[in-house]
């Protein structure tokens, strides 16, 4: 099966978060991530799924001629969001792009749940615009157009619905703003992408995706780049797509912290395997940190907030 460069930029089912345009200066979001315990209706919508919306089957991915992910299966269910962790070069990023039709699979197969139930459809044998409509990634770089504006780049997530040479619609332009809105970039719209910097690049990516309207959402690193307080912002719109969109969401992460609050499931990956995978309290131990990282840590709950809390230990810092 070849390489696909199957899906450009793409996003949520139309996440209707609080609007930056909305918030007073002080605006804190207060969701921390992930909601612990706190039934949603997606959350309750997906307990019923009969199936995950997006499923590696015994995937085997190669990197310049080598093994780098060794049949690993890994499935993305709607209203619930799955964290790929692992050090680097333990195919976590390899992982997720071919689940996104951007790396060869050598092995193994993806597939997506057929609308309304049916059964399920192998991902290689849907034309670029089908799965576009479907599934997106948001990836660590790309090169920044010149000659553009930021609302022309986010309009690129529109890309799959276009249809010849017509011009944007009303759903077009109504998603386009939405995206820019809900990732803080609405008030750049006229600026050329050439003028922004690399935190604000990243977040027109972002709602390049988020104008996309898909199903399945894939995230790669998406707060490199960010300040703190945009990368707050980004994994509370994460959930956001989770528990009040129905969202599958697949998203790799270095920051364990980060990735414990925003994920339902955790993948701990090492050397192109699957050292551990469940929720995030069962996976996050002391223990497999230390295997999979060869580093100390100590792992507790935050008695404030019933959030783990990780501590690496060194010789001068702990």
């Amino acid at each position: 099966m070849g390489e696909r460069a199957a899906c450009p930029v793409t996003p949520d089912r139309g996440c209707r978060s609080p609007r930056p345009s909305d918030r007073p200066d002080s605006y804190v979001f207060t969701s921390l991530f992930r909601s612990a315990g706190k039934p949603t209706a997606a959350s309750a919508a997906s307990a019923a799924a009969p199936a995950a919306a997006l499923t590696g089957h015994d995937l085997v991915l190669h990197y310049d001629g080598r093994p780098v992910v060794h049949g690993v299966s890994v499935a993305l269910a709607p209203g619930r969001a799955t964290a790929l962790v692992g050090p680097n070069g333990s195919g976590k990023s390899t992982l997720l792009r071919a689940l996104c039709r951007l790396h060869r699979v050598d092995g193994g197969r993806v597939t997506l749940d057929g609308p309304g139930g049916e059964s399920e459809r192998d991902v290689a044998l849907l034309s670029s615009h089908e799965f576009a409509r479907e599934v997106t990634l948001f990836s660590q770089s790309r090169p920044v157009p010149q000659g553009l504006t930021v609302a022309e780049v986010v309009a690129f997530g529109r890309h799959p619905y276009r249809r010849g040479f017509a011009g944007a619609t009303v759903e077009d332009r109504t998603a386009i703003d939405h995206a820019m809105r809900v990732t803080g970039v609405h008030d750049m719209a006229g600026r050329q992408v050439g003028e922004v910097s690399g935190g604000e690049m990243q977040r027109v990516w972002l709602a390049a995706c988020l104008a996309q309207d898909t199903g399945v959402v894939l995230l790669d690193e998406p707060t490199n780049h960010l300040d703190l307080r945009y990368q707050f912002e980004t994994l509370d719109l994460v959930r956001h797509l989770v528990e009040e969109q129905g969202i599958a969401v697949g998203i790799v992460l270095h920051d364990l912290d980060q990735a414990s609050r925003i994920a339902d499931t955790i993948v701990l990956m090492r050397s192109g395997r699957v050292y551990a995978a469940g929720a995030p309290a069962d996976v996050l131990t002391a223990e497999n940190i230390g295997e999979v990282y060869d580093i100390r840590v100590e792992v507790d709950v935050d008695p404030r907030t019933g959030r783990l809390r990780i501590d690496p230990l060194g010789r001068h810092l702990s």
